[in-house]
């Protein structure tokens, strides 16, 4: 039983208790020594959560210093970066390692020594350069970047102090030209300055590197749209078509008319990313994004479909053409005139000027302006690729600008964006934007605008498809694939002027027509006549026969299985669409 003290009233501590009390915590009041180290936990962490705070604060500004020292100085090290793969898995960008030469100025025993027998065993190297770099103050300077093994051998032999190799990343393209255009190049530091390259560091490759977590292990490959064979393909039959007809560029789209995706895309002359002195080269731009131009007969696709769209004109709707059109001080003449009345089913397989800039004046500017300008016609066309061309459009547009415009001449467009504007015609009458990253049909879906009706879509494919029936893309009909297409020829201004001997070429294809899956635009800038042309240079005598050897390659491996014996167009297509409706 336990005592109680007189004096407090409470119950006496047993001796045994009291004194390993006072052994483990000693006189001092228990209570009082919690509070006191709770209060010391308190400011530990304090502590501690104050220098994290201080370390993020030098990170981030550390890290712009450091960012701007890698975009002004050669003394960067070349950080990793992903893989880009095509479609099928297939390598098109990777880094390898590689050994470069650095030297540590303040090290050097004897720097005139050390000049002249690294400039002696390297003559590539820039001796007053040199001199200048181990000159300065720096703890750091490369010498040289990629070596050889070589090289790196006989550089070690010397035995200089202060001397010594790093291994960094190279980046490599195993496919050499064959996506030049689309994969970029990136620079010496291994960041990327064009194409999908330079996408990469914009889009959060940049930052992982400034933080330092972009490891050769912790990245993913990047998946593009492109399928490597097609792109094969396309570019071989363009570089056989430029030296036959002996055309200053060749150049060429497939696109998924479902996604939005670029499944190929060459532009002629290209380059080698693996050499990137080639790309400086003002005649290899990419043609297709960076350029505009004005796209000839193509264009009418648009100004039917306008029509067709508005309910205010049929297929059958006649359209004067017995004469030339005269508007102004310029008289608007056809290359194939009939010298009658034609219906809007001539107007696109005799590819009528008059009937096509009659039909746009119907529709009067402002609709012609509209619908041009919801078919993305009018504005900057932004992709992946950095590279990118605004059109150039008329100042004051007026009545004869839409009299030209109608038929392809008096606007100038980037050729993707008229093949984005071309699958909208014909996929239904959704307009995706285009994409050089794989896409899913749903995920195309959810960015898709309707801009036309399902009815017109069906007017168009069937007008492409009679276009190859019996129009001017005849020799481009190859058989089983039921394709459809439209020609274009535009005459380049020379000197202010239209030049009727310098034309730049086009033909957009699709298949099959019936229920599109693919579009193919070719452009060939002034081809030359050939005896087997019979001294034409319009688009039907080489731009549609290129066409057709393209499709007839890449059909296969696109998976678009042939079709034999089937009805014409106006069965197939146009009949089934008013069943449907």
């Amino acid at each position: 039983m336990n005592q109680t003290s007189p004096e407090t009233g409470k119950p006496t501590e047993p001796f045994r208790q009291r004194l390993v009390r006072t052994l483990l915590y000693g006189n001092v009041d228990r209570s009082a020594k919690a509070r006191a180290r709770v209060g010391l936990v308190m400011l530990a962490f304090t502590a501690v959560f104050a220098v994290i705070a201080l370390r993020l604060v030098m990170y981030g500004v550390v890290g712009d210093n450091h960012g701007a020292r890698r975009g002004s100085s050669q003394d960067a090290i070349a950080t990793a970066r992903p893989d880009i793969l095509d479609r099928n898995g297939e390598i098109l960008a990777t880094d390898v390692k590689a050994s470069s030469l650095y030297a540590e100025p303040r090290r050097l025993i004897d720097k005139d020594e050390a000049i002249e027998l690294l400039t002696a065993t390297l003559p590539d190297l820039d001796p007053g350069e040199v001199r200048d770099r181990l000159s300065s103050r720096k703890g750091f300077v490369w010498l040289k970047r990629e070596l050889t093994p070589k090289q790196q051998h006989d550089v070690f032999k010397l035995g200089l102090p202060g001397v010594g190799f790093l291994r960094e990343n190279k980046r490599v393209y195993p496919t050499g030209r064959d996506v030049s255009h689309l994969i970029g190049i990136v620079n010496i530091d291994n960041q990327g300055i064009a194409g999908m390259e330079k996408w990469l560091d914009g889009n959060g490759l940049a930052d992982l590197h400034r933080a330092g977590f972009a490891t050769d292990r912790q990245q993913r490959p990047i998946e593009l749209s492109v399928d490597l064979r097609v792109e094969h393909a396309l570019r071989d039959e363009l570089l056989k078509a430029k030296e036959k007809f002996r055309a200053k560029a060749a150049s060429g789209i497939v696109s998924n008319v479902r996604t939005g995706e670029i499944v190929a895309m060459v532009s002629l002359p290209d380059f080698d990313p693996n050499n990137p002195k080639e790309a400086n080269d003002p005649d290899r731009i990419n043609r297709l994004t960076t350029g505009v131009y004005e796209m000839g007969s193509t264009f009418k696709a648009f100004t039917l479909a306008m029509a067709l769209d508005s309910g205010k004109a049929t297929l059958n709707s006649m359209w004067d053409a017995r004469s030339a059109l005269q508007y102004g001080r310029f008289r608007i003449h056809d290359d194939h005139p009939l010298g009658r009345a034609i219906n809007t089913k001539e107007v696109f397989t005799y590819s009528s000027n008059i009937g096509a800039a009659r039909i746009a004046l119907s529709q009067g500017i402002e609709a012609h302006k509209a619908f041009l300008g919801k078919m993305g016609q009018l504005t900057r066309l932004r992709t992946e690729l950095p590279e990118s061309a605004a059109p150039l459009l008329p100042r004051h547009w007026g009545e004869l600008n839409t009299v030209t415009i109608a038929f392809g001449h008096g606007i100038a467009v980037a050729p993707l964006q008229a093949v984005m504007g071309i699958d909208a015609l014909v996929n239904g009458g959704y307009l995706i934007p285009p994409t050089f990253l794989k896409r899913s049909e749903e995920e195309a879906m959810k960015l898709a605008k309707r801009v036309i009706k399902k009815e017109t879509s069906d007017k168009m494919r069937f007008l492409m498809r009679l276009n190859a029936e019996i129009g001017t893309a005849r020799k481009a009909d190859v058989p089983g694939y039921y394709i459809g297409g439209k020609t274009g020829t535009a005459e380049k201004v020379i000197n202010g002027r239209y030049a009727k001997k310098k034309v730049l070429n086009a033909f957009t294809a699709i298949l099959p027509a019936d229920n599109p899956r693919f579009q193919l635009l070719v452009m060939l800038d002034e081809p030359q006549a050939l005896p087997e042309t019979h001294g034409f240079i319009t688009s039907g005598w080489n731009a549609v026969p290129t066409g057709g050897k393209v499709i007839a390659r890449i059909a296969p491996l696109l998976g678009v299985e042939p079709r034999f014996d089937l009805p014409p167009s106006e069965r197939l297509i146009l009949a089934t669409s008013k069943e449907n409706r």
